[in-house]
């Protein structure tokens, strides 16, 4: 109940600051989407983070053409995981969530990949939205920064998050085969 209602208080609090950003700010240009994104990104995580769901829908299982990741290199992922690098990204998560040599660790890890994937996916869908909005309104030009950041501060995110899991899966079976 008491998780229900923290829910809840979330997603309204979301809508209001959206309404709010909206409001004073406008819907176009690089400011507005900028502050939805980061702003989505906060509430996004304090709802995950309050849901704890366990992630175990299939969306999160390796597809037959995601094998080996070939379709994410060709896509750029390495270029995106370099940019990560040189932004301090990489050291940052490293700081947080430190990997270890050991199975318990990994399993972690491969949840937070999942919870990671499904935070930015609300978050890519949301803004999504607003960009089909701004452009059909205005123009597509005036959706320009809200489709750019879109891509990189959540689809890539999610294309990394897939890219990823599937080596954690098969080093945790290595380590669980121990």
């Amino acid at each position: 109940m008491k998780k229900g209602i923290l829910l809840f208080v979330i997603m309204l609090s979301t809508i209001g600051f959206i309404y709010f950003l909206v409001k004073y700010m406008g819907v176009q240009g690089f400011l507005f989407a900028w502050v939805l994104n980061f702003m989505l990104m906060m509430f996004v995580l304090m709802f995950t983070e309050t849901l704890k769901s366990a992630c175990t829908s299939n969306y999160f299982k390796e597809k037959k053409w995601e094998q080996k990741g070939k379709i994410y290199e060709q896509l750029g992922i390495h270029l995106f995981r370099k940019l990560l690098v040189i932004v301090g990204w990489e050291k940052l998560n490293k700081k947080e969530n430190p990997v270890k040599n050991n199975l318990a660790a990994l399993v972690h890890l491969e949840y937070r990949t999942k919870q990671s994937e499904l935070g930015h996916l609300i978050i890519f869908f949301i803004v999504g939205g607003f960009s089909i909005y701004v452009a059909i309104r205005y123009c597509f030009s005036a959706s320009a920064w809200l489709i750019f950041l879109n891509l990189v501060l959540n689809f890539y995110p999610i294309l990394l998050q897939r890219y990823n899991r599937p080596r954690l899966q098969r080093a945790i079976q290595i380590f669980q085969r121990k």
